[in-house]
C-alpha cells in the first residue's frame, strides 16, 4: 500500500529528577550534600532513508515517546540520559507542524536527520545549591518536561520529469517501455492507482527518474478522480511530460490537451508554468490526421513543443527520451559541452 501523507505525535522523554542525599560515611564528619543531577530526556529525530517509499508504516502507529532520563542518584551519581528515538522516513519527506502548517524540514537527503522535538533536561540535585552560607541544602529541582507536538508527514516522490495526462493516455505503458519499471496496464480508467517511479538510461552514462501520477479529469481540482491528490509528487520535477490520447473515443485531443493544462494551472499556476512537453500517444492506432494537426497547432499556440509517438511499436520513443533529457540537463545545469 502506498501511503504519502499521515500526522503522528511525538512526545520527547521527561528529565530525571535532582536527588536529594547527603554523605553519610564512617569516618567522614559533616560529609555534605551530594545528591546527583537527574539526566536528559531521549530527543526524537527523523532521518531520511533511501530504502523506504512510503509512509505506511506511520498509519498503524501514530504516538511516539522517547526515553525519560533516570533520577539523580547519591555521591554525586548524575542519571543517564534516556536514548533517543529515531524514526526513519523516505527521502522527499515533509515535515510540518501539524497545528500550523509550519514547514519543520524538507528531507531530500539520505542520511539527513532533523530533530523535531527535544528531550527534558535533567533537575539539579542538592549538591549544586551548597554554597558558603548554606552547606546543607534540602533543595532539588524536578527534570524538565520533554516537548510534545503534532507533525504532519507528506511524501513528495524525487523525480526529474513528472508523466500527466488523462485516464488510459498510455502513462504507464510509456514508463514500462523507457524505464525498468513494471507498473500495471490495462485497458480501464484509473488502472493506475499510485505513482509509479522509473529510471531512464540516457547514454552510456546518464539517466534521470520519471513519474507517473494517476490520471487527471475533469473536475479533479474540486476532488473528482484520483490523481490531483497525487499531484504533489511532480512538484519537485524539472520537466512535465502532458500525454495526449490520440486514439481516445471519448476525447478530441484538443480536448484532452486543455482538461489537463487546465486542472495543472487551477492545482498551482507554478506547476503550469514549469517546462513541458506535449506527447501525443498512440499515433499507430490514430484515425483523424486532422485531429493530431490541430492538436498541433494548439499545442504551439501555447508554447510548448510537442512529439507524436506510439509505446506499443516503438515510433519515436528515442526522440522522446532524448528530447526529455536535453531538457533534464538544461535544468541540471549542464552546458552545451557536458
Amino acid at each position: 500500500m502506498f501511503v504519502d501523507s499521515v500526522t503522528i505525535s511525538v512526545a520527547a522523554g521527561n528529565g530525571g529528577n535532582g536527588c536529594l542525599s547527603f554523605r553519610r560515611e564512617k569516618y567522614v564528619p559533616l560529609g555534605g550534600p551530594d545528591g546527583g543531577n537527574g539526566g536528559k530526556g531521549g530527543n526524537i529525530i527523523l532521518e531520511a532513508d533511501e530504502n523506504l517509499h512510503t509512509l505506511l508504516d506511520f498509519r498503524y502507529m501514530r504516538h511516539y515517546r522517547a526515553d525519560r532520563g533516570v533520577h539523580g542518584k547519591g555521591s554525586d551519581m548524575t542519571g543517564r540520559s534516556g536514548e533517543d528515538k529515531v524514526l526513519r522516513v523516505p527521502v522527499g519527506t515533509i515535515v510540518k507542524d501539524a497545528n500550523t502548517q509550519e514547514i519543520i524540514a524538507d528531507m531530500t537527503q539520505h542520511g539527513e536527520r532533523v530533530l523535531v522535538a527535544k528531550g527534558g533536561d535533567g533537575g539539579r540535585g542538592n549538591a549544586c545549591f551548597a554554597s558558603s552560607t548554606n552547606k546543607a541544602p534540602r533543595r532539588t529541582e524536578p527534570g524538565w518536561p520533554g516537548e510534545e507536538r503534532m507533525i504532519a508527514l507528506e511524501l513528495k516522490l524525487l523525480a526529474d520529469v513528472g508523466i500527466a495526462g488523462l485516464p488510459n493516455a498510455g502513462k504507464s505503458t510509456l514508463i514500462s517501455r523507457i524505464s525498468a519499471a513494471r507498473p500495471k496496464i490495462a485497458d480501464y480508467p484509473f488502472t493506475t492507482l499510485v505513482p509509479n517511479l522509473g529510471v531512464v538510461k540516457a547514454g552510456d552514462f546518464d539517466s534521470f527518474v520519471v513519474a507517473d501520477i494517476p490520471g487527471l479529469i475533469e473536475g479533479a481540482s474540486h476532488g473528482a478522480g484520483l490523481g490531483y491528490q497525487f499531484l504533489r509528487h511532480i512538484e519537485r520535477t524539472s520537466l512535465i511530460v502532458q500525454l495526449v490520447d490520440l486514439a481516445s473515443c471519448e476525447y478530441d485531443p484538443v480536448d484532452a490537451f486543455r482538461i489537463v493544462d487546465t486542472e495543472l494551472r487551477l492545482y498551482s499556476e507554478e506547476l503550469a508554468n514549469r517546462d513541458r512537453l506535449i506527447v501525443g500517444t498512440k499515433i499507430d492506432s490514430a484515425q483523424d490526421p486532422e485531429a493530431q494537426s490541430a492538436l498541433e497547432e494548439v499545442v504551439r499556440e501555447n508554447g510548448f513543443d510537442i512529439i507524436f509517438i506510439s509505446s506499443i511499436t516503438g515510433q519515436n520513443l528515442e526522440s522522446l527520451v532524448r528530447a526529455m533529457w536535453e531538457k533534464v540537463r538544461l535544468a541540471r545545469g549542464y552546458n552545451g559541452t557536458d
